[in-house]
Order: C-alpha cells, then structure tokens, then sequence
C-alpha cells in the first residue's frame, strides 16, 4: 500500500511539475510590450549583427546565435532592429526560434524596425513631401508578415527610424507619412490580422517628437502622438558635443580640477542633457492632454573617432567617456522604469566603410572580433563570458583588460577657464 502511495505521490508530482513548465512557457509566449517595456527584469539594446564592410554580406543564423548568446549572458532581453528589407531580420527572428528550441529557458523579444524612404531617396533631389509608396508597402507588409510568424517574439513594430527628423535630408517623411502607417498597422489590430497586444511606434529624434524646434510642431504630429502606442525617443549628447557644445566646452572649468574629475563632469552634463532632451518631449506630449508611456529608442557613446570627436574634435570619443555615458544612462533608466535601447550592440564597420576609425562605426559595447570594451569588463570579470565567442574568438577584454593602457587613449575636454 506504501509503495502504491509512494508511486502515486511520484506521479502527481511529475504532472504538477509538467503543467508548471507549460505555464512559465505559455506566460513567456503571451507576454506583451506594454509588460517588458519599462521593466528592469527586460534590459534593451540595439542590435545589429553586420560584421564586414558592406551589407551585402548579410550576418548568418550561426552568427547571430553567437551574438544571441552573448548578448542573453549578460541580461538582455529585447533587442531593437531597423529594417526588414536585408535578410539580417529574419535571420535574427529564426536564430532566436531556434534558440528556444534548443533551450527552452532562452528568452528574447525584438523591436521590429520598418524602415521609411521618402520619394526619390538618397538621390540629390528627395521629395520629403511624398514616399516611395512601392518601396515602403513592401517593407511595411514583410514586417507585418514576420511579426505574425513569430508572434512570441516581435512585441514591437517601429515605423521609420529618425524618418521624420530634418538632418536625415537624404530620406526624412512629413509625420503624415509615419501617421499613415501607424493608423494602417492599428486598422490591422482590430481587425484581428496582427497581434492585438504588439505596441506600434515610430522611433525617432526627440526633436521630432516635439520636444525641440517648433517647425516639428504639426497637427499630423499630433495626430501621430495619440495614435502610436508609446513614444520611442533618440537622443544623442555624443554627436552634439561637436554640433551644439555648449554643455560640453561651455562650462568653465576650476584650474584645480584634475583631468578626470573634468572628464566625469563633462560625462555627467552628458547623461543630464541627454535626459532634458527626454523630458522635453514629455512636457509636448503633457500639454497636448496626452497621457502614454515614453521610453529612449537610441542613444549611445562612440569609442573611437578619427573625425569631429577624436583628438583634432571634441575629443569626445574613447572607451571611459563610453563606459561613462552607459552607466549613467542605464542608472537613470532603471531608477525611472524607462525602457534604454543602448546604441549599440556591436561595433558595425559598415556604417562608416571609407574610414575604419570613423565615429559611426564604433558605438558597439563590443568590437567587431568580439572583445569586450570597458564597459563590458565586469561581466567577464564576473564569469558570465566564459566560453562563448565571436568569429571563433572568444570573449576577451579591450587593452587586454589592463586599465592603465585604456586611460592612456583618453582625452580630456578642452576647458573653458573661469
């Protein structure tokens, strides 16, 4: 009788232990943006897993698993992309399928980017008035196409990437462009032909989000603003300490100071600017009447400048004022519960192909062979890299991990004396 009740106590508890594994599998398929966004348990980055020159080399499932697996050690969650149109978004959607096939504790959700071209874009005569219908409907539909495929992993569709902001001469849109679309992806939610719970949004410049000049202030904005299911907002302190610098070389400086007591105070002002640029969206957004969620889609600091941020610039660029910046801007975020898509992921030589050293191609918190940049360093120091690579190297520190070598690459902004 013993045995019979011991068999029996066996049993249940195999079905008690089953149906548990089903239920924490069917919470992590059914969780939704509006639960992950602002969460601290689901840290965010951009990811972009190009690895040459050109995309024409597009990046392999095997590769971006390599990726995945770094990137999933070391805490995050949901990761942003930017366009469907190369292979890379459908190769990282069926790395990460594989991955939860192959290990069913594997968890990662993406930021589905749709990119949006103005007519005649990157052509010497953009028609910013109008889109290229063709081009946009085919991107818009692939999206839509992916996110139904893999519906426990796309939680977020973001139409255009600083598609509206005026600097993006070669391609920007009017908001009525980025509205139509948003409205188009919203009519496809209630008709039941998207996920109902998938968050759209537009990611782009705070400025054009309302919080800067008042050209950006127009009644489709507007429109846009109450239609998108949160604001996806990029602010970039990094490039503005060359192209609007007054709280990076404007502030005098105490002749007393040492370098790095100059340099973290220049980083803090950083991270405070970046957030005013924040909240300024928030205070257009409050005065439309308009309550909904906003979170940081993009920001990020480069590690390497040959151009306006090296030491013939701003001499703003290098591994520490990197380090810097993302710690301040992953503090803030988590004190706040806002969503920080760090920029980037990776170092992508591609953006910048003509100079190897150029400031674009050098916002990764890892390079291009997978070494971790200081940043990064307690994650090895804590164990969690061990054993896993990039390019069938595997992760190891900048500098060979000795800091005195780094600091030696670390420029002191020029001072404004009192």
């Amino acid at each position: 009788m013993n045995k019979i009740k011991a068999l029996i106590i066996i049993i249940m508890s195999l079905i008690s232990g089953s149906c548990s594994e089903n239920n924490v599998s069917s919470k992590k398929m059914n969780i939704t943006a509006k639960e992950i966004l602002g969460n601290n348990n689901y840290p965010a980055i951009s990811y972009g897993g190009y690895r040459k020159t050109s995309r024409d080399f597009q990046p392999s499932i095997e590769e971006i698993k390599e990726d995945l697996k770094i990137l999933s050690a070391i805490g995050y969650r949901i990761l942003r992309t930017y366009n469907v149109h190369f292979a890379h978004a459908s190769n990282l959607l069926k790395a990460i399928d594989e991955l939860k096939i192959e290990n069913k504790d594997f968890e990662m959700y993406v930021m589905l980017g749709i990119w949006i071209d103005c007519k005649d874009a990157w052509t010497s005569n953009p028609d910013h008035t109008q889109e290229d219908l063709q081009k946009n409907t085919l991107e818009v539909n692939e999206a839509v196409r992916l996110a139904n495929k893999y519906p426990e992993i796309v939680k977020i569709l973001a139409v255009g990437n600083e598609a509206m902001v005026h600097w993006a001469s070669s391609y920007f849109v009017e908001p009525k462009i980025i509205l139509k679309w948003v409205n188009f992806l919203q009519e496809l939610k209630s008709e039941n032909k998207l996920n109902k719970d998938i968050w759209i949004t537009s990611s782009d410049n705070f400025a054009s989000w309302g919080g800067g000049d008042k050209s950006y202030h127009k009644k489709e904005l507007n429109e846009l603003i109450n239609v998108v299911d949160y604001i996806s907002v990029h602010t970039y302190p990094f490039h503005d300490t060359y192209y609007n610098p007054s709280f990076w070389t404007g502030i005098p400086v105490n002749e007393s100071s040492s370098n790095d007591e100059r340099i973290k105070s220049a980083m803090t002002r950083s991270s405070n600017y970046a957030i005013s640029q924040f909240e300024s969206v928030k205070n257009y957004i409050k005065n439309l009447g308009v309550n909904k969620p906003i979170h940081i889609g993009e920001t990020g600091w480069s590690s390497i400048s040959s151009d306006n941020y090296g030491q013939n610039g701003t001499r703003a660029a290098d591994e520490y004022k990197q380090y810097l910046y993302y710690s301040n801007m992953i503090d803030y975020g988590k004190k706040n519960n806002i969503s920080i898509f760090y920029f980037s992921a990776f170092d992508e030589p591609w953006k910048d192909f003509n100079n190897p050293n150029g400031s674009e191609n050098h916002f990764g918190l890892f390079t291009v062979d997978g070494r971790a940049k200081y940043a990064m360093w307690k994650n090895l120091d804590k164990g969690l890299l061990n054993g896993l690579g990039r390019n069938g190297l595997e992760v190891s520190k900048t500098y060979r991990g000795k800091r005195k070598n780094m600091m030696i690459d670390v420029l002191t902004p020029n001072k404004k004396n009192k």
